[in-house]
């Protein structure tokens, strides 16, 4: 499948590849040359596919730094393609669908998805979140960059691994995490034992964008509990504070790949031994 380069007096096909590369996957011709013309005017790279596993292919064959899927799509569940997705990348997804409810728009975010606007739609808005989810990312990508730093955090017997992206159980099982969760489980260890307000998570977490609402950190905390908690409905490890937020309830340890004698690796009252911070 070709993709399209952006000639022009500003710098031609590089400015296209800093702004960014965008898969669309949309059976409906007109909407997906819409908004491949309006990225492409903005200086994005553009990748087309009407089905999930033309999707697939493009994924396979280029490198793509975000995905705008319809998720109804004829003989196909876009859910589960979002799903498919996430299992196998964490490629920021947007989803872009004729499907207003509810129901499909949380089951949408609790997969994975890290934006969802329905039609018809502001190709101007549509720009704009597809910015504001790619700086969320690229945010992460620095957090994970600065492992020399922070190498991993440890609460509760769990571990999460920063430079590899990974969340393990007391009983040393991978369970997989999204890079929403990512970005507030970070914000949470960051700050533990502290009551914080779904506006700071928000701005903590690197989930704030032009639209999103106080119910997409509920959703995310949901999401977390039900990976960590013994028994989510009663959690014991992020605890809600009604009318105020929530709140992680748990010493956190940190590890450094450097040890620095003004770099004190605490949180909450625990020094990690440097023996121990230096190994991961």
């Amino acid at each position: 499948m070709d993709t399209i380069p952006i000639w022009n007096d500003t710098g031609g096909t590089s400015q296209a590849l800093r702004q960014g590369h965008v898969l669309v996957v949309d059976d409906d011709v007109d909407t997906r040359n819409r908004v491949m013309d309006y990225l492409t005017l903005n200086d994005f790279r553009v990748a087309p596919a009407d089905n999930g596993k033309q999707m697939m292919e493009i994924l396979d064959a280029e490198s793509i730094d975000i995905v705008v899927l319809e998720l109804k799509l004829p003989e196909e569940d876009g859910l589960q393609l979002a799903r498919r997705l996430r299992e196998a990348s964490r490629i920021p997804i947007i989803i872009l669908t004729s499907i207003a409810e509810e129901a499909d728009r949380v089951m949408a975010l609790e997969l994975g998805a890290d934006d969802y606007l329905t039609k018809p739609f502001s190709s101007r808005e549509l720009l704009a979140r597809i910015r504001a989810v790619m700086r969320r990312y690229r945010a992460m990508q620095n957090v994970v960059a600065q492992g020399n730093e922070i190498r991993a955090y440890r609460f509760a017997g769990w571990t999460l691994n920063v430079r590899l992206h990974t969340l393990t159980s007391p009983a040393g099982e991978r369970v997989p995490i999204t890079n929403g969760e990512f970005g507030l489980l970070v914000a949470f260890l960051d700050r533990p034992e502290r009551i914080l307000s779904r506006d700071q998570l928000l701005d903590y977490s690197r989930l704030r964008s032009t639209d999103v609402y106080d119910r997409s950190i509920d959703i995310q905390v949901l999401r977390l509990r039900r990976k960590m908690e013994a028994i989510p409905s009663r959690p014991r490890l992020i605890k809600t504070e009604r009318g105020l937020g929530y709140r992680l309830c748990s010493q956190v340890a940190i590890e450094h790949s450097i040890i620095r004698p003004d770099n004190p690796i605490i949180r909450s009252g625990v020094r990690v031994p440097p023996a121990v911070a230096h190994v991961l």
